[in-house]
């Protein structure tokens, strides 16, 4: 996530007013032994892969999704406690296999993991730390507003992932990139519908309009994360 990136979207949060658990809610929600089926698929696939060097870019920008990651899953953390409904709990699911997926390749490259103590919402970035501190108080303020702090994080992680993806060529990272982009449209999906069902849109702050719309106009898609 890039430093101007994360303050337009604080500036986005602070000026935006706005007034059962189904299918689509279930995102991430999994029994325990199948996210251990599936972390441990992860470690293994990614293993898999030619291990290259990493450049200064490729370095930082493993560093900051495994925080924005957790940013994602701590807020939706947050909303599940304030507002009990369950697709914030499923998708907080979803967003902590992001965060293994990450950790991984950290492991791999024996990089240094921002993340030294698990808390929710604290950060090494403190540009992170204030953004979650934005983001839970908008969301706490309606349902219609956590529905839209989600499909706005889920843009702003598609954009970052989709500018991440430009700068590398090693095969280990895209393959992550590419399931964790995959993973946030489908999470746009479930949280645009839930802002349609209130009466509400979503307008795109950081993918086209034009991508947005393609997203939301073709069916979920497959995968375990």
């Amino acid at each position: 996530m890039k430093t101007n990136t994360i303050i337009t979207f604080i500036l986005l949060i602070g000026i935006t007013v706005l007034s059962s658990c189904d299918s689509e809610d279930n995102l991430g929600a999994t029994s325990e032994e199948y996210n251990v089926a599936v972390l441990a698929q992860i470690s293994e696939t990614i293993s898999a892969f030619p291990l290259d060097s990493l450049d200064a870019e490729e370095i930082s920008g493993l560093e900051l999704m495994r925080e924005e990651e957790k940013l994602a899953r701590d807020v939706y953390l947050h909303l599940y406690e304030t507002w009990g409904i369950r697709i914030f709990l499923n998708i907080s699911n979803s967003e902590s296999t992001h965060m293994h997926t990450i950790k991984v390749l950290l492991d791999r490259y024996e990089l240094e993991d921002p993340i030294s103590e698990d808390v929710e919402g604290e950060f090494e970035n403190s540009e992170l730390a204030a953004l979650f501190t934005s983001l839970t108080s908008f969301g706490d303020s309606s349902l219609v507003n956590a529905f839209r702090v989600g499909s706005t994080i889920e843009d702003l992680d598609i954009k970052d992932l989709m500018d991440l993806t430009e700068e590398t060529d090693n095969e280990d990272i895209l393959f992550a990139y590419d399931n964790l982009t995959r993973g946030s449209r489908n999470h746009i999906r479930s949280f645009v519908s839930k802002l349609n069902t209130s009466g509400e849109s979503y307008d795109a702050q950081f993918i086209s309009e034009t991508l947005l719309d393609s997203i939301l106009n073709t069916p979920k898609e497959a995968g375990n994360w």
